[in-house]
């Protein structure tokens, strides 16, 4: 006779795959963020190596955010087809390999072409992977779950930094492309351990009632642009030319602008949980707005701090606001999205508001060379600021929607 306990219980297996495919997104999204970020930390050994300016090679990190609606497109449209799971393996294992492929590049031309292609990578492994884990966490942990799986970006960042620390002084630039490989590995326990979502099965349709919605909803969406462009332009804004900032100007050694940069990814993670969590509580608008108009009032001392230890505490804070408020996005947007889109619908806006602020490294690198790096990251991170506190307040809110309760059958 077969051993009752043996038989798995509904609950349990239910609570473990929650947990699995939460780890599946959050790893997934680290690990992307650890690739992209690596050449923030290298823009001038590279730019020397291939004989270009920092000017140059800021150009293929906003080729990089040029191309990820492309990605978007792509795997977003396969996780609606075909369910989340066969998607973000492909997407995980593509932006590895071009990641490798980074670290070989003989001149500019080919790390400029290969940067392009990680791009599209990036760009689908979002909304694949915050639709995986926001339809199959619970309602009640939503939003600080959704903290929990937007700050898998800060810890990317982190985690490139401590690479950088520990790696360039010894092999070179080229060897943090080549740790960049390893998440393909993660497609091992994705396959082995997830589930594809109910909310998926109960939402399939035929591609014209699909396209048919995509029609209906598309005040919402192009909403959902706009607002993913203002936070794309606060994140870049203040993240991607900051190592360079203390090196170039503050004149801090690799290691110390490493440190930094480490200290305040730590405050992006504990902002992204605290005002995840405070959503759950208090709405995700109000949550966002408190998030950005705090971030706003740091700005002067993130910039412009007289010593040391005063810049640390600037940096950690500031990061802590501005993830804060990313750490809301992944359930805002998959409880707005339509259910028969949810693949498609944020990972698309979130990746063409990309598109629409992908020019924010390239306009700071090229003002700092005419101003200085303080200023030119203080006034544009005033600005976007500013301008997108209105923005996601004047915005819609759909907190604690069930997913795929009203969905089309397929068909």
């Amino acid at each position: 006779m077969a051993n009752a306990s043996a038989t798995p219980d509904p609950q349990t297996a239910h609570r473990a795959n929650q947990r699995n495919a939460l780890a599946a997104g959050f790893l997934g999204w680290t690990l992307d963020a650890f690739d992209f970020f690596v050449l923030a930390f290298v823009l001038a050994p590279v730019a020397r190596d291939f004989r270009v300016s920092i000017p140059d090679i800021a150009l293929t990190i906003t080729a990089s955010l040029a191309m990820r609606p492309v990605g978007a497109v792509i795997f977003g449209l396969m996780a609606d087809r075909y369910g989340r799971r066969l998607p973000l393996m492909l997407d995980i294992i593509f932006y590895s390999v071009i990641e490798v492929l980074s670290g070989l590049a003989p001149n500019y031309a080919t790390f400029f072409v290969l940067r392009l292609l990680y791009g599209i990578g990036m760009g689908g492994e979002w909304g694949v992977g915050a639709s995986l884990t926001m339809e199959s966490v619970s309602l009640k942990w939503r939003g600080i779950l959704s903290g929990v799986l937007q700050e898998g970006y800060a810890l990317g960042y982190l985690l490139a930094a401590a690479v950088y620390y520990l790696a360039f002084p010894h092999w070179g630039w080229r060897s943090l492309f080549f740790i960049g490989g390893l998440p393909a590995l993660l497609t091992l326990f994705i396959r082995a351990k997830v589930k594809e979502t109910e909310a998926w099965h109960r939402s399939r349709t035929d591609w014209r009632s699909y396209w048919g919605a995509v029609v209906r909803h598309w005040r919402l969406f192009f909403y959902l642009v706009l607002l993913m462009t203002m936070m794309n332009f606060i994140s870049h804004g203040t993240q991607d030319l900051y190592p360079t900032f203390l090196q170039r100007e503050r004149h801090f050694s690799p290691g110390i602008a490493a440190m930094i940069t480490m200290i305040s990814m730590v405050g992006a993670i504990c902002g992204g949980l605290a005002f995840g969590h405070y959503s759950d509580r208090r709405g995700r608008r109000r949550a966002m707005v408190t998030a950005v108009m705090l971030a706003l009032v740091l700005t002067p001392t993130w910039v412009l701090a007289p010593n040391v230890p005063l810049m640390v505490g600037a940096a950690f804070l500031m990061q802590f606001m501005v993830q804060g408020a990313w750490g809301v996005i992944p359930v805002h947007l998959n409880e707005l999205s339509p259910d028969e889109l949810r693949g498609f619908f944020p990972g698309f806006a979130y990746q063409l508001g990309v598109l629409c602020a992908s020019s924010i490294t390239y306009i700071e690198a090229v003002l700092a060379e005419h101003l200085s790096y303080a200023q030119s990251l203080g006034m544009l991170a005033g600005v976007v600021l500013l301008i997108g506190a209105p923005v996601i307040a004047l915005g819609p809110e759909a907190k604690g929607v069930v997913f795929g309760r009203h969905a089309p059958r397929s068909r």
